[in-house]
């Protein structure tokens, strides 16, 4: 299908004004297609040409105005409407839809565990055509009136809510919606199992397939409550009531992101519907993806941006809105895991050669193929940190009488850049242009790099800023306890401005100097911050003293970010994380640090002969952590260190004793996720072979079950079996599904098994270029960013991955991921050479 672009959609909305779509679905016609029936009925502001987009398998009727048109005329997913006539308009389009297995358009998935059918709708950003015919574009709403036909015993969920039609077994309609895009259309059909309740007057639900019921089941009440809260909160901050008719979330399988905001049907992936232990991080993600997709109702739904250059008013203020409701409103305290973990998601998407602004101009986002590339570390985490430097600079009310302002004036309408902006300054009377000039129009992180120098009885901080943003910030101030190098004590904070003007600027304290000067204490800016040696010094022996979270996760990610630099040698962020984790009081920053130096560091930033000098340090952390939690006080704790121990495991004996045990010593007992990571551990070691792995599958014979096989599989240190993974993820059938290509993609490259992959590393590059131009987008990031062989930090894999990136026709997707994973390893093997 062509891509739509910018000029194009400016032209088509100056010609049309779309009314309703009115659209039928059956779903009782096969296992390969569906039926798909839509009315759309629209003006034409004057006499001109236009298209309609549509991707069917078989197209078998047009009709404009009640006149047949030639169904022949549709030509790469467009179909042609020349020589429309000034005024009212109805076109109707019937058609055969593919079902999907990649999570695009509508995706359909068998249930292995029992065998049951589920569907649901994925139409973000341009897969809507998929479903049923429209005009595409995000600034044509219009009110949506869909029915559908299921086969019977099946549950209907729509936008509105879906009722059966009285008389017409397996019928069912869905209440008509407000004016929404075409994008948030939304449908879900399966023998779902529900969980129904209601709140302030309006029906909410949880919905997930049966064989996850009894794990819905048990967390309801969770979901259920954090779901009340934050909406309740949403309701004290805005001043325009959650306009749809009901609150469902369907918990869908083999989804392609985090989740869906479609209004009155969010979408998620049924990870969150938790089969095994999980720690509160987890619980916690959990919380901010529900608080996040509820912002969306009014920043995205409601309100919703003209063109896609705009993402990050819907992806940055849901980003932000997510985590700091989630915080209003519960018991969470997620911006911890903000720190650790979003922060540097854009940290590194900010400093690669495909970063861009939070807000690029539009003629940087011609068209919606540019546009799916900015759904990315920028858009959320950058932006969101943007808006949280906003709040500091503005103040919350002066912020949230502007956010108001903006939903008011533009309610079921579109918006821009230049709207937000301009609804900010007016509410709070500050140069927001200005601000916005500086945070959102630029591209890369800013940095802040502090000498410290001492006189007898004065100190200063010489701050160098290089970036060109302005910060409000907060510089923290600790000392070493003589008697304890371990211990650190706070001195006092100082809060400071830096102007948008690179350069030195100095700042005095009287009194000696601190031991520790974080510059960014509790993480109110973004911006990649150093620390001066002696800072380091003290840190490393005592950063899990400082009192304050998101303090230590500044202070872990400057750690991070020096490393990646080549400012600090792996091994001391090693020796670092060895004295500091066992003692760090949160176990989403022990999960988070831990993360990083075993998929990065010990992967890719030393030496493959060190790589096991690396886990060990790794496994000596986690046995530390084993040792403090076995009294069982702290699960969460214990169960990230479990998870650590078998990623770092570099000889099975131990893995192996817990395998046949089915436990570990203490607790606690491997559940299906621990089993399969496990099974994963060994069979990269050697240490399994394919029937034990065929036995686990039929003991956890679900869609995880699946995955772990099919992980694990691909993982064997055996010729045949790397060859069946390969034909499996590129061979000519296609016949994996999303979830399975990408399990088969993360078991095939092991470091471990260099010499084995060898050859397969220039088989790659061709490979993955066809699989990207025949399974989309979903697929074609997937095939660039987890299927490419990582383990292979050297100039030969960058020399031909810088030969495919120039040649010609590669999918937008696929060229975007491989440019990122040259620009990584390049940087890789900066490090390795310093």
């Amino acid at each position: 299908m062509s891509s739509l672009t910018r000029v194009e959609a400016e032209a088509r909305a100056q010609l049309l004004d779309v009314h309703s779509y009115t659209i039928g679905l059956d779903f009782t016609r096969g296992d390969d297609t569906f039926a798909s029936d839509t009315v759309i009925r629209f003006t034409a502001r004057t006499a001109g040409d236009t298209f309609a987009e549509a991707v069917p398998a078989a197209l078998h009727g047009v009709t404009l105005d009640g006149r047949a048109l030639d169904p022949a005329a549709l030509a790469d997913g467009r179909y042609p409407l020349t020589g429309l006539a000034e005024g009212e308009h109805e076109l109707r389009i019937t058609a055969d839809m593919r079902y999907s297995t990649t999570g695009e358009g509508m995706h359909r998935f068998t249930d292995p565990a029992d065998g049951l059918t589920y569907l649901y709708s994925m139409c973000c950003m341009t897969e809507g055509p998929r479903v049923f015919p429209s005009f595409d574009q995000p600034d044509l709403k219009a009110v949506f009136d869909v029915t559908v036909t299921a086969p019977a015993g099946w549950t209907v969920l729509g936008n509105g809510i879906a009722t059966p039609v009285e008389g017409e077994p397996g019928r069912w309609r869905c209440a008509t919606t407000p004016r929404i895009s075409t994008y948030l259309m939304a449908v879900a059909a399966g023998p779902y199992h529900s969980v129904r309740t209601e709140h302030a007057g309006l029906p909410f639900g949880i919905h997930a397939r049966r064989s996850l019921a009894p794990y819905l089941d048990k967390d309801a009440d969770e979901i259920l409550d954090v779901t009340r809260r934050c909406f309740d909160r949403y309701h004290e901050l805005f001043d325009e009531p959650y306009p749809f008719d009901s609150y469902d979330q369907a918990f869908v399988p083999e989804f392609n992101a985090g989740a869906m905001e479609n209004p009155g049907l969010v979408t998620l992936r049924d990870e969150y519907v938790f089969r095994s232990a999980v720690t509160d991080t987890e619980r916690e993600v959990r919380g901010v993806t529900i608080a996040h997709e509820m912002a969306h109702m009014w920043f995205g739904d409601i309100v919703t941006l003209r063109w896609w250059d705009d993402v990050w008013l819907n992806e940055s203020f849901a980003e932000y809105m997510g985590y700091q409701v989630l915080a209003d409103a519960t018991a969470f305290q997620p911006w911890t895991e903000f720190a650790a973990s979003r922060k540097p998601w854009g940290y590194e998407a900010d400093q690669r050669p495909s970063t861009h602004p939070v807000a690029p101009r539009p003629e940087d986002v011609p068209d919606t193929a540019s546009a799916w590339n900015n759904f990315d570390g920028i858009s959320y985490a950058k932006g969101a940190s943007a808006l949280r430097q906003l709040v500091t600079w503005l103040g919350e009310d002066r912020f949230l009488a502007g956010v108001n302002a903006h939903i008011t004036g533009h309610r079921f309408a579109n918006a821009t850049l230049a709207d937000f902006i301009d609804a900010m300054a007016r509410a709070s009377g500050r140069p927001v242009a200005d601000w916005a000039d500086a945070w959102l129009r630029s591209s890369g992180p800013d940095t802040l790099a502090p000498e410290i120098t001492a006189e007898p009885d004065t100190w200063h901080i010489d701050v160098t800023h290089t970036g060109g943003r302005p910060h409000r910030l907060r510089v923290g101030l600790y000392d070493a306890d003589p008697g304890q190098p371990d211990r650190i004590r706070a001195r006092g904070s100082a809060d400071i401005e830096l102007t948008a003007d690179d350069g030195v600027t100095r700042h005095s304290f009287t009194g000696p100097r601190p031991d520790l000067v974080v510059l960014n204490e509790g993480d109110l800016t973004y911006a990649k911050v150093r620390l001066d040696p002696e800072s380091w010094d003290t840190a490393q022996r005592a950063l899990s003293a400082l009192d304050d979270p998101l303090t230590r996760g500044v202070v872990w990610n400057a750690a991070r970010e020096m490393v990646r630099d080549g400012l600090l040698p792996p091994f001391a962020f090693l020796a670092a994380a060895r004295r500091n984790l066992p003692a760090e009081p949160s176990s989403t920053m022990i999960g988070k640090v831990l993360r990083f130096a075993h998929a990065q560091l010990a992967a890719r930033y030393v030496p493959l002969a060190d790589r096991p000098k690396a886990l060990a340090v790794l496994e000596a952390v986690a046995d530390d952590l084993l040792d403090t939690t076995a009294d069982g006080s702290d699960p969460a704790r214990r169960l990230v260190a479990v998870r650590a121990a078998i990623d770092a495991a570099t000889s099975p004996e131990r893995l192996r004793a817990w395998w046949d045990a089915g436990t570990v010593p203490d607790g606690p007992a491997l559940d299906p996720e621990l089993r399969w990571q496990l099974l994963l551990r060994l069979a990269v070691l050697g240490a399994t072979d394919a029937a034990e792995i065929d036995a686990e599958a039929a003991r956890d014979p679900g869609a995880t079950g699946q995955e772990g096989a099919a992980r694990c599989h691909a993982a064997l240190p055996d010729a045949d079996a790397k060859a069946a993974a390969w034909d499996a993820l590129f061979g000519p059938d296609d016949r994996l599904s999303n979830y399975l290509f990408n399990a088969t993609a993360e078991g095939f490259w092991q470091p471990e098994q260099h010499a084995l992959l060898a050859p397969w590393v220039e088989r790659y590059f061709p490979a993955a270029v066809a699989v990207a131009g025949r399974r989309g987008h979903s697929l074609a990031t997937s095939a660039a960013r987890l299927a490419y062989p990582r383990g292979f930090t050297d100039e030969r894999t960058v020399g031909l991955a810088e030969a495919c990136l120039a040649g010609e026709g590669l999918h937008p997707g696929f060229r975007r991921a491989l440019a990122d994973e040259v620009d990584d390893t390049r940087r890789a093997l900066r490090v390795l050479s310093r």
